[in-house]
């Protein structure tokens, strides 16, 4: 019968690993044996496992090995990765090693090398005794790309050692979850963060406008709490339609009653800020006054508008190009280490997927089924909070205003 060991280093039992890999090994219908299982005596100490697996079916074997290495076990056979070289523009050879976004290394010439850039769904590239991630698009004709599974590890994120700020959160979707309680635990770990060096990201969809969550973010922005912003034309079009004529989508948002002609708004608001020159001059000329783009240009603050198909104008600084707008947003990751997904679905799950897994990820929606919609795609790191954008927002801010 066909045999493989697999290894498992570290917290595998605390930060449920361990019974991941035995799931899905029983759920495959594999044998399997443990052959050395050394557990940590105290709370800092790790524990070793290895297990034998053993199937009549090799081709199972072999699939629940590439399912167990992507949780984090190990194949102990020490051999360097094999590559072969890209045959054509923008695809991968056959047989490549698709990512994770969890810490990944690769052994070449006996030495094991960290794979730079942690992002799923990705290559791993090889490039002057170097290596790092690569979306497909990006593969180039005699690029040197890691195929099959061997000289492969990827190193699981474990359970903190202490308390961390997100862990009475977990990870389950519920609109139950004490609000008060998540906003004081989300900013007291950002104020971690912040006093290291580490930087916010904010990933943030047009209701934020609609509820009237826009000064709540710019408050965020002009305090230094965000240092980065990823959305969409709609976020920037109805905040400067909100600057312009107080309202959104041709709704007062004071009042909540429709202005008169008020469903033209957002296509004059575009046809203003187009006619200044774009949003960072509409802001120098005096045309804007506040709100959310307001502040990001005021504070200076790194920013993404990605496009899409329903767009309109768009605005000028939108990034229509969805290539050139993931290539941006990939560009800006380098020192977020907490990402704020608030009421974006389609631009939530798009950054989801770039992030890393070190990388924590709050996601606050109305709606329960946006987060488990990025927990379905991989990014188990994300922890929901089902509530009001408004809500949240300025519950954060007040928040990080107390010492």
């Amino acid at each position: 019968m066909p045999e493989r060991r697999i290894e498992l280093h570290g917290h595998v039992i605390d930060s449920l690993i361990l019974p991941r890999v035995l799931d899905e090994i029983v759920d495959r219908g594999v044998e399997y044996e443990f052959e050395q299982f050394d557990v940590g005596k105290r709370n800092d100490e790790p524990s070793h496992v290895r297990i034998l697996l053993s199937s009549d079916d090799v081709t199972a074997l072999e699939d629940l090995l590439d399912s167990l290495q992507q949780i984090g076990a190990q194949i102990p056979e020490e051999v360097d990765a094999r590559t072969e070289t890209a045959g054509v523009d923008g695809a991968f050879p056959e047989r490549f090693y698709s990512t994770t976004n969890m810490r990944t290394q690769i052994r070449l010439g006996g030495a094991w090398l960290d794979v730079a850039g942690p992002e799923m769904d990705c290559g791993i590239l090889v490039s002057a005794g170097a290596a790092r991630t690569i979306p497909m698009n990006e593969v180039r004709k005699g690029d040197v790309i890691v195929v099959g599974r061997d000289g492969v590890r990827v190193q699981p994120v474990e359970r903190e050692r202490r308390r961390q700020a997100f862990e009475f959160m977990g990870s389950s979707v519920s609109a139950e979850k004490p609000k008060t309680l998540a906003v004081e635990e989300i900013a007291a770990y950002i104020r971690e963060v912040k006093a290291r060096g580490g930087k916010v990201l904010c990933v943030g969809g047009p209701a934020i406008v609609h509820t009237g969550g826009a000064p709540a973010l710019a408050r965020l922005i002009t305090g230094g709490w965000v240092d980065v912003l990823f959305a969409g034309n709609a976020l920037a079009v109805h905040d400067l339609e909100f600057a312009l004529y107080k309202t959104s989508l041709g709704i007062y948002l004071e009042q909540g009653l429709p202005a008169e002609r008020g469903h033209e708004h957002h296509l004059r608001t575009i046809n203003r800020i187009r006619l200044a020159g774009g949003i960072k001059a509409a802001v120098e000329q005096g045309i804007i006054t506040h709100g959310i783009m307001h502040a990001v240009v005021s504070k200076g603050i790194d920013y993404v508008l990605a496009g899409s198909i329903r767009d309109d104008g768009p605005l000028p600084e939108v990034i229509s190009d969805v290539v050139e707008a993931q290539k941006a947003m990939r560009n800006l990751l380098d020192g977020v280490e907490v990402c704020l997904i608030v009421a974006t679905m389609l631009h939530g799950i798009a950054v989801g997927n770039l992030l890393p897994a070190e990388v924590r990820t709050v996601c606050v929606d109305i709606n329960p089924s946006v987060v488990t919609k990025l927990l379905d795609r991989g990014s188990f790191q994300t922890v929901g909070l089902v509530t009001d954008s408004d809500a949240f927002l300025r519950g954060l801010g007040e928040a990080l205003a107390r010492k």
